[in-house]
């Protein structure tokens, strides 16, 4: 049946080894990836292989795939490419609705999954974001204590100070803040399996006094003012366009003047925030972010403007998370029998695609991640910061 595949398709110089019943085909030499049919109409389809068609088939095992995962979204790419060419993104980004009930939905789906399969390839304070690696040889553990730390030196935290952290994950940041730099927390998220551990370590590292995490929309933060900094890791990107104005405005609501904001998300490469082609975005959307967003750094940049905050520094980690994102990739690939106890077949697969996926798409400048880093000005325009960023790197 393999004789049904285009001529296209067959001459490309792949390393790849496809597989129907009894039958093998390999496009090229010394194949690394084997591709095993499981649904023979699937043959037809691979004459026009979008990169979502493509992991769609896996994840409703139509197909399975044998060999390292980095290969195989390699020869994936590759052979999208090869027959479709570049084909252009959607030429502007339908806005999605983003109400509270939707928002809440979707952080659901994404972040409770399991507490423990999240544990198997993250780091040990769970840092569910990129890291920040001064060497190459960095590991996961020391890249992540070494972003928490360039966070809070960029934040200047001070001994004292209050600090708000909206979409506080499992609480690594606003420990670390607490513990180190002296600050009291109070964090924010609209997850209940991650708020549940999150306050368990807390407790457990004697920090209960110095932070106070709840479960909690940003939208429905009261009062104004009430924060010497704001930090905001990997929120923004759920926020949604049509939101961002709204978003910004309650943390520039929430500093005090002459306090400091962070923002730290991943951002769009074209700067209408339309997803890059070939149906990389498709799948995370519908498979992995439901009603995510990617605003582009213009736009975001635009928006913390536009609601008063001073933009003073702008910093891509987009090399630093596929590192960040090839660490967590291998650690998940070393453990899928762990891993298939917390979670099904079927989101496993999602997974195993999205983070080697991801890993791929950062180290091409598929789509970035920056810092962020803004200052409600006081009354008078001015504000405290040093003149040099020398102090962030004695």
């Amino acid at each position: 049946m393999l004789t049904q595949l285009t001529s296209s398709l067959r001459s490309l110089e792949l390393p790849l080894r496809i597989c129907l019943a009894g039958s093998t085909l390999d496009l090229g030499p010394d194949p690394r990836v084997t591709l095993e049919i499981r649904d023979p109409s699937l043959l037809q389809e691979l004459a026009s292989p979008t990169l979502d068609k493509l992991g769609e088939a896996f994840i409703q095992q139509r197909m399975d795939i044998h060999g390292a995962i980095m290969d195989v979204i390699a020869v994936a790419d590759r052979m999208s490419k090869s027959l479709l060419g570049d084909l252009p993104a959607e030429s502007s980004a339908p806005r999605k609705a983003h109400d509270k009930a939707t928002d809440a939905e979707a952080i659901s789906y994404h972040y409770d999954l399991s507490n423990d399969f999240y544990a198997l390839w993250l780091d040990p304070e769970m840092i569910y974001s990129c890291g920040y690696f001064r060497h190459a040889s960095d590991s996961l553990a020391k890249a992540q204590i070494q972003k928490l730390d360039h966070l809070c030196r960029k934040l200047r935290l001070k001994p004292g100070e209050r600090l708000l952290d909206v979409g506080c994950g499992w609480g690594g940041l606003a420990r670390h803040a607490a513990r180190e730099y002296g600050v009291s927390v109070v964090g924010i998220t609209l997850s209940q399996a991650q708020l549940k551990l999150a306050r368990e370590r807390v407790a457990a590292q004697g920090l209960s006094h110095q932070v106070h995490l709840e479960l909690l929309d940003y939208r429905d933060l009261k009062g104004g003012e009430q924060f010497d900094k704001v930090v905001s890791v990997g929120m923004f990107e759920h926020v949604g366009h049509v939101n961002l104005d709204r978003y910004f405005a309650i943390l520039h609501e929430q500093v005090k003047p002459g306090g400091l904001v962070m923002n730290h998300g991943i951002t769009a490469k074209y700067t209408d925030g339309r997803q890059v082609g070939r149906g990389a975005g498709q799948f995370i959307g519908r498979y992995v972010f439901p009603h995510g967003e990617l605003p582009h750094l213009a736009m975001a940049v635009a928006s913390m403007s536009e609601q008063g905050l001073e933009v003073v520094d702008v910093e891509s980690l987009r090399l630093h998370y596929a590192r960040t994102l090839e660490h967590w990739s291998a650690n998940l690939e070393a453990r899928l029998d762990e891993a298939s106890a917390y979670v099904d077949d079927r989101a496993l697969r999602i997974w195993r695609i999205y983070l080697a996926g991801c890993a791929y798409g950062f180290a091409r400048n598929w789509m970035n991640i920056h810092q962020i880093l803004a200052v409600k000005p006081l009354p008078d325009g001015q504000h405290q910061l040093p003149w040099t960023r020398a102090d962030l790197y004695r």
